[in-house]
């Protein structure tokens, strides 16, 4: 989970560097400081589970196992891409490992996580769906809806509420009246269970119960990790206005990956050289992905329709 983690955030960062120098384009939501409550959660899968993922979801694509070539290359547009440069940062899917889909609509991957835990209930395999999604997204028809839908049919989804404190510049506070958003399970005879989604083992152990429930046919549970993202909504976001330094740093000073490092070292897990060297090979793996990503080919304009949905024009 050391590994994961450290990965995913110098992945982030590595493509901040290539976002400011122009190496790769669009919108970029990053995943910094959240990295507990995705590596956390799907440590605890297999690799034919399924996972639906949100447009801050390169975190789920790594943690779960996807190539870190391929999801670089994705993101300079390239034909070597998990999606062949079609899917960009905010729409990555990865069958291989089962990931259905990121998706840049609030709320769209939960209706689809109700469908493949239907569909999973249906043929009579005991794979298990983890929907991710963020507190704007519970105030959505698509939330209330899917978690009804799961409950009467106890179906094995397991919905991780990703609560990074803001709906883009929107404070949790001033956008609902409860204090959990883990509360609103109870609307629909669910467990809910608020985690810290700053400590990735409690992340885990939180986590492990619920897909196990779900593995084991008694139906869905709706997990809240609290977290907090270091970086605005997305490139270019103006968080300094609405969020105080004091807040930020507060956030910071409980990091999940200096925590799990303590806890390595002071339980003689590891030692300092252990984690230098770990650290050393996955800085090693991300600059080799840089490297594929730019030399490999463009996408053949002729493969621009190929694998995606047209709407006939009449």
């Amino acid at each position: 989970m050391y590994r994961k983690m450290f990965l995913i955030r110098n992945f982030e960062y590595t493509l901040n560097r290539l976002y400011s120098t122009g190496k790769i384009v669009g919108d970029l939501h990053l995943y910094v400081g959240e990295e507990a409550v995705g590596v956390g959660v799907l440590t605890n899968l297999r690799n034919d589970d399924y996972v639906l993922s949100t447009h801050r979801g390169h975190g789920h694509c790594l943690a779960k196992g996807s190539d870190l070539k391929k999801v670089m290359s994705e993101f300079y547009g390239k034909s070597t891409g998990l999606c062949e440069g079609k899917g960009g940062s905010m729409h990555l899917a990865d069958e291989s490992v089962g990931i259905l889909g990121a998706s840049g609509i609030v709320g769209g991957g939960l209706p689809l996580a109700v469908g493949a835990g239907l569909s999973a209930k249906y043929r009579g395999t005991d794979q298990v769906t983890v929907c991710f999604f963020g507190d704007g997204a519970s105030n959505q028809g698509t939330f209330h809806e899917s978690l009804n839908l799961a409950s009467i049919w106890d179906l094995p989804v397991v919905f991780v509420c990703e609560n990074n404190q803001y709906a883009e510049a929107m404070p949790v506070s001033k956008a609902m009246r409860i204090k959990n958003i883990a509360d609103r399970a109870v609307s629909y005879g669910i467990p809910g269970v608020v985690v810290d989604g700053m400590d990735v083992t409690v992340v885990y152990e939180e986590a492990e119960r619920a897909v196990t429930r779900a593995r084991q046919g008694k139906g869905p549970t709706l997990l809240e990790c609290k977290t907090y993202r270091y970086e605005g909504h997305e490139i270019g976001d103006p968080w300094q206005t609405y969020r105080t330094k004091e807040e930020v740093e507060a956030w910071k000073a409980r990091d999940p990956i200096p925590r799990l490092k303590n806890t390595l070292i002071s339980s003689n897990i590891l030692g300092e050289e252990d984690i230098e060297k770990i650290e050393q090979e996955i800085m090693k793996q991300l600059e080799e992905s840089v490297k594929f990503a730019e030399t490999s080919p463009d996408p053949d304009p002729d493969s621009a329709l190929r694998d995606v949905f047209v709407e006939p024009y009449y």
